[in-house]
């Protein structure tokens, strides 16, 4: 009932928000830009290609692309500006060398560019159909609408008792001058001015995916764009993992040893003199030696665990499930192994979660599940805490938390997405892409 009722009231005020007055003046002002930019773009094509016969038609072409992407400029600015909407600009036009015949290459070459020039001839048509259906809309929807207040200029200032729409020569001839036909009109005209703004809005699209798929960055642009800041990821997070072993050996193993070396120095010293006190700091040392080796098992199990590289994925879960502050099931259901690169992040992801659900859930229990779904390797841990889990990572370092893993999956066309209601338990399911050995 309430959702009804919101969306009747949606609609009885679109005409009257700002953001449809500005859908309908890109459209009106779509045109003139629209009609010039053609004018401008067939003209110097159409110059160019005639003139490739000699030299001159090099420098013109090139001198249409760069004001090609001029226009381009000008319309993701009004797309931002009218509509709102947010366009990344297209990579920039590098010349290999310096010098005029370099730049005049790279823009010849410059997929972008062409697309600027082709945005340019294509839309014309387009802004005019759109202009006038707009247009058409906005005026009759409006002018019928408010009919009853202005019908009275025709009887005043005309010969005629009210708007005519129709007439069979000197036969029959209809006015819009009855209260009937006055109520029609109205009603009418309400139809129109209510169906206007999302007229324009579907209008509006069209242009929207014109700008986005002609005048923004490619795909391929766009994907190396986002490879680059992958590979980011990737490298800090191996410096951050490099300086997390690096921290584990100083602070644990190595100091431990160290400590080791110097009880077992001590020992040796007090060997002839005191063969009990040196037994006993040999029997210290035999433990310290075990905390040892333990503390290095631990590390290197945290570097890559031998038992997902010789038993596989369930194997390794269930051993990471073990060591968990509450009780885990685990279910794993696998066709297959998949890759040793995907084997490791998936356990990794895991592993981290679990500690999360450790340190912070206050669960009684927890569930994981992993299985294959199409080309997808999929990963679900739930537990029944107390919810409230920071997804975005808000006031935690870069990197860390399940912000940081959600990066860390991100760099290999991974996903994470995190249900966690407060006081309603966490779901964290992760996607991977499955890439068999």
């Amino acid at each position: 009932m309430g959702s009804g009722g919101s969306g009747f009231g949606s609609v009885v005020r679109a005409p009257f928000q700002g953001r449809a007055w500005r859908e309908f003046g890109y459209l009106m002002v779509g045109l003139p830009l629209s009609t010039l930019y053609f004018s401008l773009a067939i003209t110097g094509v159409s110059l160019g290609a005639g003139l490739l016969v000699t030299f001159l038609g090099v420098p013109v072409l090139a001198g249409v692309l760069a004001m090609c992407r001029g226009f381009g400029r000008v319309e993701r600015a009004r797309v931002r500006g009218m509509l709102g909407q947010e366009l990344a600009e297209p990579a920039p036009i590098r010349a290999e060398k310096g010098g005029a015949i370099a730049g005049m290459a790279a823009l010849l070459k410059s997929g972008s560019a062409w697309r600027h020039v082709l945005y340019s001839l294509i839309h014309f048509p387009w802004a005019v159909f759109a202009f006038c259906v707009a247009l058409t809309f906005w005026v009759y929807g409006w002018a019928m609408l408010l009919y009853p207040l202005w019908f009275w200029v025709f009887p005043a200032f005309t010969d005629q008792p009210g708007l005519q729409l129709f007439q069979n020569g000197d036969s029959y001839t209809f006015y819009l001058d009855s209260p009937v036909a006055i109520a029609a009109a109205c009603g009418t005209g309400l139809v129109l001015t209510l169906a206007t703004p999302w007229v324009v809005r579907a209008l509006t699209t069209v242009d929207r995916l014109l700008v986005s798929g002609l005048l923004g960055p490619s795909r391929l642009a766009h994907r190396v764009s986002e490879l680059e800041t992958d590979r980011g990821v990737v490298v800090d997070t191996a410096a951050a993992d490099l300086r997390r072993i690096e921290r584990n050996l100083h602070d644990g193993a190595q100091a431990r040893l160290v400590a080791l070396a110097m009880d077992l120095g001590m020992a040796k010293e007090k060997l002839t003199e005191d063969p009990r006190a040196a037994a006993r700091m040999v029997d210290e040392a035999h433990g310290e030696v075990k905390i040892a080796l333990q503390e290095l098992r631990d590390l290197a199990r945290g570097i890559h665990p031998a038992v997902l590289t010789d038993r596989g994925l369930d194997a390794a879960l269930s051993s990471v499930a073990s060591r968990c502050a509450v009780p885990v099931r685990v279910a794993v259901d696998l066709p297959a192994r998949p890759a040793a690169a995907i084997e490791g992040i998936a356990y990794f992801t895991v592993s981290e979660l679990l500690q999360n659900v450790s340190k912070h859930a206050r669960a009684r229990t927890a569930g994981v599940d992993v299985w294959k779904s199409g080309d997808r390797l999929l990963i679900q841990v739930a537990d029944d805490g107390v919810g409230g889990a920071d997804a975005d990572g808000a006031g935690t370092p870069a990197g860390s938390g399940l912000a940081g893993l959600a990066e860390r999956l991100d760099a290999v066309d991974g996903l994470l997405v995190v249900d966690s209601p407060a006081g309603g338990g966490t779901t964290v399911t992760a996607e991977l892409p499955w890439r068999a050995v």
